[in-house]
This record gives C-alpha cells, sequence and structure tokens, in this order.
C-alpha cells in the first residue's frame, strides 16, 4: 500500500465534469444501437422506479463458479405504462450535424397532451414527408407517456424521441406511420431476457464538500485550522486553482446511463398468478397497476423517476435466452 495510509488522492472520474445538476428531469439518450435486421423496430420505452425486491433464480451465465447453481440477486421493479406514438421526425445529416427536416403528428390527440403542448400538421404534412424521404437519414418516433398511467399524481406528461432502426429509411417510415396514434406496450418492443440500458437522473444529496464528495482524507487532528478540507489547492506560482483539484459542490442529481440490465420477469400486476406488491404497497411509490417490469440489479434515480429504457448498444448477444426464476422474495 506504500504510503496510503497518509495520502489518499480523490477519487472519482474527471469525465463527468463539471458535476453540475441535470437541467431537466428526464434524462437525453445521446447514442443508438443500429440494428441488422430487415424490419424496423423502435428502440426506446420508458417506466417509473417503484421498489426493489429479491430475485431467486438459477444462474444461467457460462464459465461462472456459480452456473446452473441457485443465485439470489437484487432487482428493480419498474412500472412501463403504454407509450403513445405522438409523431414522427425525419432527420437530414451533413457536415454541420444532424437538422430536422419534418414533423408529421397524429390527428387524434388525448386532452393530457394537448393542454401542454401545441401539435398540428400543416394540410399535406404526411404526404410532404413522404417525398422528402431521399434525404432523411434516420427516422425517429416522437413518444409521450402520462405519468398518471402509472399511477401518479404528476399531470404533465414526459415528451422524447425515441430512435427507429432495422430496414430501410421507407420501411422505417411505414413502421411509424403505422403505429401513430396508438399506445405501444413493453412487450411489443423488448422481451424477457433480453438486456437493455438505462437513461435517469440519480438521486440528488445537494451541496456536499470535498471528503463526500470526492472521498479525499481528513487532515489529522487538531493540526490544521479545518480537518475536513483539501490540503492544498496548488502552488503559490500561478495563482490559479486547476480543475483537477477537488472542491465543494453539487453532487447527485446528475444524468447517468447505466448498461446492460436484464429484463428479468415481464408481466401485469392485474394477473392473479403473479404477486408484485408487498403489503400497503412499496415505500415511497404505492400499489403497482399495469404492465411492470423486473430488472436484474440497480437503477440509478429515486422512486417515481422516469427511467428511460433503450436497446442495448454495447456486448449484444447472439440470442436472448429467458431466465429461469424460482421465486421472487417482495
Amino acid at each position: 500500500m506504500g504510503a496510503r495510509k497518509n495520502h489518499q488522492p480523490r477519487r472519482g472520474s474527471l469525465a463527468y465534469s463539471p458535476r453540475a445538476r441535470a437541467k431537466s428531469m428526464e434524462a437525453r439518450i445521446r447514442a443508438w444501437p443500429k440494428l441488422n435486421s430487415e424490419e424496423p423496430k423502435i428502440l426506446a420505452h420508458c417506466g417509473f422506479k417503484a421498489g426493489c425486491v429479491q430475485i431467486v433464480s438459477i444462474d444461467d451465465r457460462e464459465k461462472v463458479p456459480n452456473a446452473g447453481k441457485q443465485l439470489v440477486s437484487l432487482g428493480t421493479v419498474l412500472v412501463t405504462p403504454p407509450v403513445l406514438i405522438l409523431g414522427i421526425r425525419g432527420y437530414s445529416k451533413d457536415h454541420d450535424g444532424m437538422h430536422a427536416e419534418f414533423d408529421v403528428y397524429a390527428d387524434d390527440i388525448p386532452k393530457y397532451i394537448s393542454k401542454e403542448i401545441t401539435v398540428k400538421n400543416k394540410e399535406g404534412a404526411l404526404d410532404n414527408a413522404e417525398k422528402s424521404l431521399r434525404k432523411i437519414k434516420e427516422i425517429f418516433a416522437i413518444v409521450a407517456v402520462s405519468p398518471r398511467a402509472a399511477g401518479l399524481e404528476q399531470k404533465k406528461p414526459y415528451i422524447f424521441e425515441a430512435s427507429v432502426s432495422g430496414g430501410d429509411i421507407q420501411k422505417q417510415f411505414t413502421h411509424v406511420k403505422e403505429l401513430l396514434g396508438k399506445e405501444i406496450k413493453i412487450d411489443q418492443i423488448f422481451e424477457t431476457g433480453a438486456t437493455v440500458d438505462v437513461a435517469a437522473i440519480t438521486k440528488g444529496k445537494g451541496w456536499q464538500g470535498v471528503i463526500q464528495r470526492w472521498g479525499v482524507k481528513k487532515k489529522q487532528h487538531k493540526s490544521r485550522k479545518t480537518v475536513r478540507e483539501v490540503g492544498s489547492l496548488g502552488p503559490i506560482s500561478p495563482q490559479s486553482v486547476m480543475y483537477t483539484v477537488p472542491r465543494a459542490g453539487q453532487m447527485g442529481f446528475h444524468q447517468r446511463i447505466e448498461y446492460d440490465k436484464r429484463i428479468m420477469i415481464m408481466g401485469n400486476a392485474n394477473d392473479e398468478q403473479i404477486k408484485i406488491n408487498p403489503d400497503g404497497g412499496f415505500k415511497h411509490f404505492g400499489l403497482v397497476k399495469g404492465d411492470f417490469i423486473i430488472l436484474k440489479g440497480s437503477v440509478p434515480g429515486t422512486y417515481r423517476r422516469l427511467i428511460k429504457l433503450r436497446s442495448q448498444i454495447r456486448n449484444v448477444p447472439a440470442k436472448v435466452t429467458k431466465p429461469n426464476i424460482l421465486e421472487v422474495v417482495i
């Protein structure tokens, strides 16, 4: 360990700097996987974090010491109400980046959406969009989800873009056009045993000092005027503090993406064969109603927070295997 007991450099990656508060309660997804299939598919869905359970299953990973044995792991319950396909957006691309060329919206928009935003098609918008497909490089579906559908009190819906991949641009446009104005469920996009990436805003912890925020070592007792501060901010000349020096500031409430979360269970709370709700409901959330999934492992964010689910972009397996679940301990 060397001089570890006398010195302790700061922990935490500088790649996430500055550690500022997220601008929105809704995480943004900036990268999307590309599918090799001929059939187009929407690559994202969303849910709301309800709570945690324990999953007893058979470990189906190969080349691990516990293969074939009973495994107890943490599971995170997400309530996944249907999302509404609100519109279609086409992007062109040049040396300056991507540019939105057209937006086409559904004709019959629910009241909970029309109260928040004004969306109205120009005359012949759908036909004009289809004629301009030759310069379109990517198709996105504009989707909306209501927290009320998950049993929450929030009225304002979340509206975001979900990429469409597979096939050519014409097939992608036709696929989203057929779904326009309809609701799609989680099982129409993902399946049990599939692996997804989750994007969310982490728990906020407010303003914290360098000991809590960066993990630096406390100074010796009574050796300085302060104990819970950094020993040195840098040299006396030049008179500037480098960005690499740990400082106090905001901790938590950051946007984060976690990769490769496996869907262990996918079901509906109204099914009598599946008991997911503890007595009195989940703490800080309540009763799970409707569709839900259980992801293996933890998920960023606090309860009731929006969690976006994206098709995995790393470590894509050759095939999806359904997990062998023995018991769910609530």
